[in-house]
């Protein structure tokens, strides 16, 4: 699904991203986990092609960059991020930003078929919110908010989803409620491959069986998640002494 080797970024004489190396097969459901800064997002960004590397190989869904037409490669990847949340119109309607998503497109310019209103409506009754089909984007809760961008990211039926941290600006009860729609996602026999990009460990799903753990721009850690979750490997990446408390097969996190 993706293969990064020896990957560098380098801007204004910074180095962003720094030989990293990082594999994801099939079926893997992997979370990367870092703090701000740490490069999470500009990894994204050379994975969707938007940046790129000034050194190492890229491969994403057997294409390897350089030798690849991207745009028609971004359409098997669906995106959840706040940086698309933030170009959606305000007055665009639930149903349209849903439907945009089989394009890869802000807006929506294209014909639609039956099929594809069919899809939409599936997609928003399993995800909860066919309620809002007909609601301006602008004025629904931002809990609402990321379930509508999920449904827009699998419009397309992507092989491949990645969430930028989803949960940002949710409180306890919005943040619960999602992360079980992202459970469902996870649990679906064909559905894609999941990457969730977040900086709070509690987050981490036991669906998300990999991890990669981002510091300074480089790979910190990579493996199973039950073997890099511990006090010990946390203590040193993260640079302070941390507790750490299991519950509902959830790492839960607190300074010492």
């Amino acid at each position: 699904m993706i293969t990064l080797e020896n990957v560098s970024l380098i801007r204004n004489k910074k180095v962003i991203l720094q030989n990293v190396s990082w594999s994801v097969q099939k079926g893997e459901h992997w979370c990367l986990l870092g703090l701000n800064g740490s490069g999470k997002t500009t990894l994204l960004n050379v994975i969707n092609g938007y940046l790129w590397p000034t050194e190492g190989q890229v491969h994403v869904l057997g294409n390897e960059f350089g030798q690849t037409n991207l745009p028609e490669l971004r359409k098997e990847i669906g995106w959840v991020s706040t940086s698309i949340q933030q170009q959606i119109g305000e007055n665009e309607t639930v149903l349209k930003v849903i439907l945009s998503g089989k394009f890869a497109s802000i807006g929506l310019y294209e014909k639609v078929t039956s099929e594809d209103l069919q899809r939409a409506d599936m997609l928003m009754e399993w995800l909860n919110c066919a309620k809002l089909k007909n609601e301006v984007y602008g004025i629904i809760s931002q809990g609402e908010r990321q379930r509508v961008l999920i449904a827009r990211a699998l419009m397309a039926e992507p092989k491949l989803l990645i969430l930028d941290e989803p949960c940002t600006g949710l409180d306890l009860l919005a943040r619960e409620h999602l992360l079980q729609f992202i459970k469902k996602v996870a649990s679906e026999p064909d559905g894609p491959t999941l990457i969730y990009v977040t900086h709070h460990v509690e987050e981490i799903l036991p669906c998300f069986s990999k991890v990669l753990l981002m510091r300074d721009g480089a790979v910190f850690a990579s493996g199973h998640t039950n073997e890099l979750l511990t006090e010990e490997n946390l203590s040193s990446f993260f640079g302070r002494l941390v507790s750490l408390q299991v519950e509902q097969e959830r790492t839960w996190l607190a300074l010492k």
